[in-house]
């Protein structure tokens, strides 16, 4: 449900009721809540030794593997290819 003005209106099937103020205010309480920050994503290439084929974009290093890690966007999508290089251990995003 989300509010329309003094009503409260369901988003499936369009059911309006008026909105109470007291009632509200018992719904949404802090009291005994913490804030423990964002949740930890776990990220399963973490700490992994896999490598693949990618070319490491150092001039002085000729090393065609690298290992990676996904970096996780907002959302908990994962976006973002991080590599390091096996041998110069130089670190890079995928472009």
């Amino acid at each position: 449900m989300h509010t329309e003005g003094d009503t409260w209106v369901c988003r499936s099937c369009e059911n309006e009721e008026p909105r109470d103020s007291q009632a509200e205010a018992a719904m949404a309480t802090q009291d005994g809540q913490r804030d423990d920050g964002a949740p930890a994503v776990a990220d399963a290439t973490q700490g992994s030794t896999e490598t693949m084929q990618e070319p490491c974009p150092a001039d002085d290093c000729d090393s065609d593997r690298a290992s990676y890690e996904m970096m996780p966007k907002p959302g908990g999508s994962y976006e973002v290819r991080l590599f390091t290089c096996v041998e110069c251990g130089r670190k890079w995003r995928e472009s």
